[in-house]
């Protein structure tokens, strides 16, 4: 089983929607968490301990990750998806965005 995290900034649009797509995904846990300290999950250390593979939606996010959890990214695939934050959560678009970036990394 491989644990699957998918970052954005709030948390509430493209991640939740990540983690949606994928959860029923054979092989595969999904979690999903924001940058932001006010996000609706806010991401943790715990969080990307647990995670085989990161994914974030755009550089900015991989920046933050990286300064804030380095020794807790230490060995783990951190993926930037270059998907802005243009999307609703469950946008159609925004899903067949994900269907196309995301496999090849699984």
């Amino acid at each position: 089983m491989k644990n699957v995290l998918f970052i954005c900034s709030q948390n509430k649009l493209r991640s939740p929607t990540a983690e949606q797509v994928f959860a029923d995904w054979p092989g595969i846990e999904t979690s999903s968490a924001g940058t932001n300290n006010d996000a609706d999950n806010p991401l943790s250390a715990e969080e990307i301990e647990w995670a085989n593979i990161v994914f974030v939606m755009e550089k900015a996010h991989r920046s933050k990750v990286q300064a804030r959890y380095r020794r807790a990214l230490n060995g783990k695939r951190l993926i930037c998806l270059d998907i802005p934050d243009d999307y609703v959560f469950m946008d159609p678009a925004l899903i067949e965005l994900l269907k196309a970036k995301v496999p090849p990394h699984l």
